[in-house]
């Protein structure tokens, strides 16, 4: 790896994605296209309204997403990925690869009863 640590922006990346709502919602924009708010808000049951405005408005102002108003009664707002923001595409699909691969792996690791903390070191060792 090439990344001098004093100088990595990683945390520039992981101020705009990280969160709970903010992967799950570029994922629903990703493979859905544009949709409406009472859309997303379906498509992520468990977020209050509130949470998906700031999570969309925090979305929308570093240029991820792309938000349209429609003029009519009642109102018609619509949500779409920027091109720029397609880019966090093959990130999201890594680290949900590796989210995947790390459950499992834990999982054999607790079944296992293996733990490098010590905390499970046989009696012939102490």
């Amino acid at each position: 790896m090439n990344i001098e640590p004093e100088l990595c922006k990683v945390e520039n990346a992981l101020e705009i994605i990280v969160g709970k709502w903010k992967p799950i919602i570029l994922l629903h924009l990703l493979k859905n296209g544009t949709m409406r708010f009472s859309e997303l808000k379906r498509s992520v049951p468990n977020i209050t309204q509130k949470m998906l405005t700031k999570n969309l408005r925090e979305l929308e102002e570093e240029y991820i997403i792309d938000r349209v108003v429609y003029p009519q009664v009642p109102p018609k707002v619509e949500y779409s990925i920027t091109e720029y923001g397609k880019e966090l595409e093959p990130i999201l699909n890594a680290m949900h690869e590796w989210g995947t691969k790390h459950q499992l792996h834990k999982t054999e690791k607790t079944s296992r009863g293996d733990r490098s903390t010590g905390l499970f070191c046989s009696s012939a060792s102490q």
